[in-house]
């Protein structure tokens, strides 16, 4: 590959050095700018037909890559369509792009992962499935059933049950090896279109994806060390394979950046380090537990940083605020407590920054979020914080990720990035702020509740520390359930009204208080233990 990639480059350089000579030609006699420029020597010719020999044979050894490529790892790459028992609502597709398919039916992509009939694919492609099939390339179609799912990482593994010669197994490479202007090679399943092949380059590394809970409006988690490629990719390649120039999986894609829902040559692909922490996980206990440390965050920038009478080149990740009860708050991290005018905006400073986790300098919130993930529920860490411009150790046992929540929550989502499922605006610093995460109540959550099924409203899962809520004394979940597989926190208040507006989802309750305003005083009417309260509380600007 490396022979026929410089064959390209040798091509280029060819065709520039032609251009060259036939500018120079085109202004020779024109007056001269500087006198006393040098006058370069003329290049050397190369016949027309050496540079088409050329051209030819590198383009030919390029092709003969891509479509060696294409023949071995295409029957690795499955169509899957699945059926949704719940609302049309919950039929978004590629991150929020409706799915090429007829309604409560989706589609999408996935691969083969080993002979006993594993096939991953995207959390997106399969939520909310009440059937799933997969066809493979050969026509063969057959039912799957649904071993497990890792929302947190948009991954999820199904099942066939199909002879061995069928799987074809992928090649997975090792995507921290990956670098910025590799060849990328995209196959599955756009438009519905079987098995399409796109190429491109890996156009940058260490990207975030900000990824929302399907039942719910809110950011819930954030996905690092996200590959980000120019090689076309459109809504049904969600849970395919990206390669690398041996054939080996990179990455999967999982979101693409554009206004118009089509690529745009922005396409964003959850790394193979991930796939290969996560998938055997869930093969083995279809689950995957993530660390949590319990706090939302933000990067310190300079003119953060500048507010907060530190240096300005001081960097590092800026604690905005701390999670109820959460491993963090337990520890004694701070979040911030006062808000400053920067750019002409009101935003929180005043918290804790963290510099360091056990050792590993941290520049951003993104690198916080990287650390977090390559560690596991029980372990203690070491973060070094600067607190009122003064270093501390602070040591934090991590906990096990709620359903609703993530490790750190970013406060400044990557923007114009839109999620697998579409979500609600965040609020931002100095707009009215409540201070819950919640879940809208179904069916299912009703049940688990001992409440009538069809109660409607928003359940809180998590009060944050020192909000308008938790001042209120509005409660959060306490009590572990599993509902569709997944473990969920209930028990805690369900808001049904919001100054006697009925509040029917999570939804509801976030395009109320995005209405409101700061200092607003407003009723709430909730579900609590078996009976109806009214909870008076004051909205407050994020971050007082």
């Amino acid at each position: 590959m490396r022979r026929v990639l410089f064959g390209l480059i040798l091509v280029l350089a060819v065709v520039l050095s032609a251009f060259a000579g036939s500018v120079a030609t085109q202004y020779l006699g024109r007056p001269a700018y500087a006198a006393s420029a040098p006058v370069a020597a003329p290049a050397q010719s190369v016949p027309a037909a050496q540079a088409v020999a050329i051209d030819s044979s590198v383009i030919a050894n390029l092709e003969g890559t891509l479509q060696a490529i294409y023949q071995a790892v295409s029957p690795s790459v499955v169509s899957i369509e699945v059926t949704e028992g719940t609302s049309a609502s919950s039929a978004s597709g590629f991150r929020g792009q409706p799915f090429q398919s007829q309604p409560q039916q989706a589609s999408g992509s996935g691969f083969v992962w080993d002979k006993q009939g594993h096939i991953v694919t995207n959390n997106h492609v399969v939520d909310g499935a009440s059937s799933i099939r997969v066809t493979f390339t050969d026509g063969t179609s057959v039912p799957a059933k649904l071993v497990g799912r890792e929302p947190n990482s948009d991954l999820a593994v199904i099942q066939v049950d199909v002879r061995a010669d069928k799987l074809v197994p992928v090649t997975v490479a090792d995507s921290t090896q990956v670098k910025v202007g590799q060849l990328a090679v995209a196959i599955g399943n756009p438009f519905g279109l079987d098995n399409s092949m796109t190429v491109g380059f890996v156009s940058a590394l260490g990207r975030s994806l900000p990824v929302s809970n399907s039942s719910s409006s809110q950011t819930s988690y954030t996905i690092p060390d996200i590959i980000q490629t120019d090689a076309p990719i459109n809504p049904g390649n969600s849970g395919g394979i990206l390669l690398n120039s041996r054939g080996e999986v990179i990455g999967v894609p999982s979101a693409i950046e554009s206004p118009a829902g089509t690529s745009a040559g922005v396409g964003f692909a959850i790394p193979s380090a991930t796939v290969q922490r996560v998938v055997p996980v869930l093969i083995d206990k279809g689950s995957y537990t993530q660390p949590w440390l319990g706090i939302s965050g933000t990067t310190l920038t300079s003119e953060l940083a500048q507010a907060m009478n530190l240096n300005a080149d001081q960097h590092g990740a800026l604690v905005v605020e701390v999670t109820a009860g959460g491993p963090a708050e337990k520890a004694g991290l701070k979040a911030s407590s006062s808000t400053a005018t920067v750019n002409g905006q009101q935003v929180p400073v005043g918290g804790d920054v963290i510099i360091s986790l056990d050792g590993q300098a941290i520049t951003s919130f993104d690198a916080l979020v990287t650390y977090l993930s390559r560690s596991a529920p029980g372990k203690q860490v070491s973060l070094t914080v600067l607190r009122d411009g003064k270093q501390q150790t602070v040591n934090v046992t991590l906990g096990e990720r709620p359903a609703q929540q993530a490790a750190v929550t970013s406060a400044t989502p990557a923007p114009g990035q839109q999620m697998p499922r579409q979500r609600q605006q965040q609020p931002q610093s100095g707009t009215a702020w409540l201070g819950v995460r919640t879940l809208t109540v179904t069916a299912d959550v009703a049940q688990a509740m001992n409440v009538p099924s069809d109660t409607k409203g928003a359940l809180i899962v998590d009060v944050v520390a020192g909000s308008p809520a938790e001042k209120a004394g509005l409660r959060a979940s306490t009590k572990d359930a599993t509902i569709g597989g997944q473990a969920v926190k209930v028990g805690g208040d369900i808001i049904t009204s919001w100054n006697g507006k009925p509040i029917g989802s999570a939804q509801e309750l976030s395009a109320a208080a995005l209405a409101a305003k700061v200092g607003d005083k407003v009723t709430l009417t909730v579900l609590r233990d078996g009976g109806t309260v009214n909870v008076d509380v004051t909205l407050q600007a994020r971050g007082n």
